[in-house]
């Protein structure tokens, strides 16, 4: 029989040993791969509804649908890595997604379809599990480094998730993305089930209770509070940034076709190098500064675009997209840093609350973004780009010392 040792002397193992570099980047490559599954539908909109007999006007229902899975999979499903063995509830999640895609890819109708992307976001979440897994094994002094190389994984499967799936439906079909995907998932479990250590949880109580004290986290944990806020406006304005461009491009003077869109896409990848770098000034304890900086960079990379010419306008364009995505990557991991230097036993509620509040901004970032296109093009959206991470600059600069994420950090 597995001897199964308590949360607390396997957490004392780990940091003494150390978490390896392949295991790192195992759980790196397992959260970008895990997490492109939202994606791959975005840009396929328009080809899955057409295909489905969906009328247009609810193929944003792909996207709506998948989101609200994710954001339901943070708040339920998340907590139970505080509760359960962690794994087990990773493995599972992984090889039920894989059935999900396949679902997802076979669906000949809009409610086979919807409900399989509903499945497959509220799985996905178990990117949300790793993350925090990958904190516990990490030693305090390197706790910022290996998350922001774990996250720079994750950060890369959300970049490159819309440019691949609109490269695969161009040569294939929108259904081979999905049926690749639900392949890998099935490796990918695999390899979870034999390189993730096993990870018990001290907690004992309810799963009701553990719901509960959710509200109890959000209500009494400023630093939470504060970090979820700068990531809304911050995932808000990526979110934003990358509806708006693929309209602009595709409308004239450009006229960009899907390939050459999923292309330009490619250049934000580059922002994925935030992560770790983030996590090493994290370690420092330079977290307070390093927000502002971040947040400053992704205000001011909107504003580059107002002053180039049309003939210079896609390449400021494209500059503009990898300042973004570095200063929304870089502040991610800062969050997650400030985040997991607070109780261990509750870094999986923590983490699940802190990515549905700002993946909740992300929502609202696509559907203003649209707004603002329709309303007032490029200019309107791009202001509304600057708006809020100024607004996440200034409150910044009102936190006390107290609650400073670089004091939590330390």
């Amino acid at each position: 029989m597995t001897n199964i040792q308590p949360e607390n002397i396997v957490a004392r193992n780990a940091e003494h040993a150390g978490i390896s570099p392949q295991l790192v980047r195992i759980m790196a490559a397992a959260c970008g791969l895990i997490v492109a599954n939202l994606y791959y539908a975005q840009p396929l909109a328009g080809p899955i509804s057409a295909a489905l007999a969906m009328p247009q006007s609810l193929s944003g229902l792909i996207v709506t649908v998948t989101q609200i899975g994710y954001c339901l999979g943070l708040l339920l499903i998340v907590p139970l890595a505080d509760l359960l063995e962690n794994r087990r509830l990773i493995v599972s999640m992984t090889a039920l997604v894989a059935v999900a895609l396949a679902v997802v890819s076979f669906a000949w109708t809009p409610f086979e379809f919807l409900g399989a992307i509903g499945l497959v976001g509220v799985l996905s979440v178990a990117v949300q599990i790793l993350v925090p897994f990958a904190a516990h094994l990490a030693p305090l002094s390197r706790r910022g480094q290996v998350v922001g190389n774990v996250m720079s994984g994750l950060m890369l499967g959300i970049m490159l998730a819309r440019p691949v799936a609109s490269l695969v439906a161009q040569f294939l079909s929108w259904r081979a993305i999905f049926i690749v995907s639900a392949l890998v998932m099935l490796v990918l479990t695999g390899i979870l089930r034999a390189k993730l250590p096993l990870r018990v949880p001290a907690a004992k109580q309810s799963y009701p209770s553990l719901l509960l004290s959710m509200v109890h986290l959000l209500t009494g944990t400023p630093v939470l509070q504060r970090r979820a806020f700068y990531h809304a406006c911050q995932f808000g304005v990526f979110s934003l940034f990358w509806t708006v461009t693929p309209l602009l491009l595709a409308g004239a003077p450009f006229h960009f076709s899907q390939g050459e869109i999923a292309f330009f896409a490619f250049v934000g990848v580059s922002g994925a190098i935030a992560a770790p770098i983030a996590g090493r000034i994290a370690d420092r304890g330079w977290t307070w500064p390093a927000t502002l900086a971040a947040l400053a960079l992704t205000a001011f990379a909107f504003t580059w675009t107002w002053f180039a010419g049309e003939r210079l306008f896609v390449i400021v364009l494209g500059l503009s997209g990898v300042v973004i995505d570095f200063g929304v990557t870089a502040n991610l991991v800062l969050g997650q840093r400030a985040l997991f230097a607070l109780a261990p036993e509750h870094r999986a509620r923590l983490n699940g609350l802190y990515m549905a509040i700002f993946f909740m901004g992300g929502a609202a970032g696509s559907a203003i973004g649209s707004w603002a296109y329709a309303m007032g093009g490029w200019m309107l959206a791009s202001e509304i780009g600057v708006f809020f991470p100024l607004l996440a600059f200034l409150i910044c600069l009102t936190e006390r010392r107290s609650v400073r994420p670089a004091q939590a950090s330390r």
